[in-house]
């Protein structure tokens, strides 16, 4: 007897056998065929798919694009699951007709408000049941194939007018306001050979060489000039603010991948605006010597800030590519968020004016959009470029460069500081102001009850 105790725990295995556990057998279910079965289904996906692409192109953030294209599959019926990053959207359909998972290679593109508006107008229509997918698909067509509002010798009249009106926001004199409309008349016309040459890729660096050059010699035969006035305020329109921006909103929203994408793009390209302004610098320094140190640029009036201000909507209105009736609401907004700003910098620091300026900015744009069926992005696209810490960005690079890594790095934490603050801000108005969008949906889905 215990012998045979002995040999059973000797050969028997302590290991639970997993076939004990295992769950009864079910029959299998039917394979599903990949894709769209009926046309119904058919004219939902390219629907969705040329939403997707269309959306992402004219400047929607990866949060509105999976919301947008969320909000139209239930409406269509479809289980979606969509996945937005800066160069690619998965997504994934399904229905008793449907199964369908997709990867959209897209290219990051430009802002244009006017075609965002009419998209998102669209977007909505199908979702409230008023147009077909098919019928969407022909006016995503007509949207895409419609010519940019302002194209030519406006883009570059609009470049001119916003980096003299930088020049004032720096606290420039005319000879800095002079000269910074220079530098951004060549950025412009850099800008319109860009956007005909698909092919022409270094345009960022160019156009900080040339400013650097021609910075570097308004210091020497136009004295006194500030060279960081003249520097930055000319190249305004280049600087990534606005993408720095975007990245830290999806970061704060969970949307790490885009986010991360997004940051380190903007990283690349304040560094390769940079490089390329210190080699103009270097290059005025060699043409026209050394320029000689400016403490204070000679100040202007007080109404030239006023003049300025209204000055800069119209340029980023061109610039945003943006619809004539919205120039009004845009006024407006830029005008509330510099105040807001500019009040707020001044009795709590830069960082709450920011946070102020931010939160007035959605607050007026939530406002803009109940108030007249209109995405928010229009209004508050151009409110948050006037706030954008994309100077500080410029200012930390050039002291990375010149070797102060110190000053360069204690700018970049400011940077990116006030462009956590300028999220909050939107954060925090679009908690008192509900985003149009998700409204819509719950009327549609009462709607359908």
């Amino acid at each position: 007897m215990p012998n045979r105790f002995l040999e059973f725990f000797w050969r028997s295995d302590p290991r639970p056998d997993p076939r004990a556990f295992a769950e009864p057998a079910t029959p299998a279910a039917p394979a599903r065929r990949a894709g769209a079965t009926t046309r119904e289904g058919r004219e939902a996906v390219a629907f969705i798919d040329k939403l997707a692409r269309a959306l992402h192109r004219y400047g929607y953030a990866a949060p509105n694009i999976e919301d947008a294209l969320t909000l139209v599959a239930r409406r269509l019926g479809l289980r979606g699951e969509f996945f937005a990053t800066p160069t690619a959207i998965f997504a994934s359909l399904e229905s008793e007709d449907v199964d369908e998972t997709m990867l959209i290679r897209v290219e990051p593109g430009s802002v244009n408000l006017d075609k965002l508006s009419r998209l998102d107008t669209l977007a909505h229509t199908v979702a409230r049941g008023e147009m077909s997918p098919a019928d969407a698909s022909r006016t995503i067509d007509e949207i895409r194939a419609t010519p940019p509002r302002y194209k030519g010798k406006t883009t570059v009249v609009a470049s001119v007018l916003a980096s003299a009106a930088a020049a004032r926001f720096f606290g420039g004199g005319w000879r800095e306001v002079v000269v910074c409309g220079a530098i951004g008349f060549v950025t412009g016309l850099l800008a319109l050979i860009a956007r005909r040459n698909a092919r022409f890729r270094l345009f960022e660096p160019i156009a900080a060489f040339v400013a650097g050059v021609c910075a570097s010699a308004a210091v020497v035969l136009l004295p006194p000039t500030s060279l960081y006035v003249a520097m930055c305020g000319g190249l305004i329109v280049l600087i990534p603010g606005l993408t720095l921006t975007t990245a830290i909103g999806e970061l704060a929203t969970s949307h790490l991948a885009s986010g991360t994408a997004r940051l380190m793009a903007a990283a690349i390209l304040f560094m390769s605006i940079g490089f390329g302004l210190v080699l103009g610098l270097k290059a005025g320094g060699a043409m026209f010597g050394a320029p000689p140190d400016v403490a204070e640029p000679l100040a202007l009036p007080a109404w030239t800030l006023g003049v300025a201000l209204a000055l800069a909507p119209l340029a980023l209105t061109v610039q945003f590519q943006a619809n004539p009736r919205d120039v009004g609401w845009i006024l407006g907004v830029c005008v509330l968020a510099f105040a807001g700003a500019r009040l707020g910098a001044r009795t709590l620091g830069i960082e709450t004016g920011a946070f102020i300026g931010a939160m007035l900015v959605g607050v007026a744009s939530g406002l803009h959009s109940r108030l007249f069926n209109r995405p928010a992005v229009v209004t508050s696209t151009p409110g948050i470029l006037m706030l954008v810490p994309g100077s500080v960005g410029f200012r930390s690079i050039t002291d990375m460069i010149a070797r102060d890594p110190v000053s360069g790095l204690q700018t970049a934490f400011t940077m990116v500081l006030t462009g956590v603050a300028l999220v909050t801000g939107l954060l925090l108005a679009r908690f008192i102001v509900p985003r149009r969008s998700w409204m819509t949906f719950m009327a549609a889905a009462r709607s359908r009850r």
